[in-house]
């Protein structure tokens, strides 16, 4: 005997539910927030900038300096001059230089990354946190351009032309890249949750 059964109606219209992911870690802007996160914590290992100039011609010292989130001061610098060594790491303190206000602007902004994944539910108020955080960022970015790196460059080099050093040449490390990067995928998350949006209200449009 062949039992019969009686298709709802989305199965006899040919419309199937929307498939959603019902764990928040699956959606792919939940994996790029995270990673998003992760490279502003980072910003805390890695220098932004190395500095580095060799002996003038007429005698003198190697000079090398680093520009850290986090100063790190040099305790040995009078310690190799005093020994004559030939070359003279620059204390941070010499450029008396306070970077307390980009590392508030990159705390605020890994504080909104790490917020917003836990948004999932409410899509509208996650692109709007995730919408600040862009803003974060890319302020972050033109404060270590045009406030960090160009400050500390110029107080290397005015300690450099105390030691009778060449030129000064600037190396941007990971520090300075890593914000560049997590503003990409700061991007590329917005897009994901918009596209989630408008899935959903299509779907509801349908109902």
């Amino acid at each position: 005997m062949r039992v019969g059964y009686r298709a709802s109606p989305r199965a006899r219209h040919g419309r199937k539910p929307p498939n959603q992911p019902k764990n928040m870690i699956q959606r792919i802007q939940s994996l790029l927030l995270l990673l998003a996160a992760l490279g502003m914590a980072l910003l805390l290992r890695f220098p932004i900038a190395t500095y580095a100039a060799q002996p003038g011609a007429e005698g003198g010292y190697a000079v090398q300096a680093s520009l850290d989130l986090i100063p790190k001061g040099n305790p040995h610098m009078l310690r190799q001059i005093e020994a004559g060594g030939g070359t003279v790491t620059m204390d941070p303190s010499v450029a008396a230089l306070r970077t307390w206000p980009a590392m508030a602007v990159a705390a605020l902004c890994f504080a909104l990354m790490l917020a917003s994944i836990f948004l999932f539910k409410n899509r509208v108020l996650q692109m709007r946190v995730v919408a600040f955080a862009m803003l974060a960022n890319v302020a972050y970015i033109g404060m270590l351009f045009l406030w960090l790196a160009e400050r500390y460059g110029k107080a290397v080099e005015a300690f450099a032309a105390q030691w009778h050093s060449a030129p000064v040449a600037t190396n941007y490390q990971a520090g300075t890249w890593l914000p560049m990067g997590t503003l990409a995928l700061l991007f590329l998350a917005q897009r994901a949750i918009r596209k989630d949006e408008l899935k959903v209200r299509a779907a509801d449009r349908l109902r």
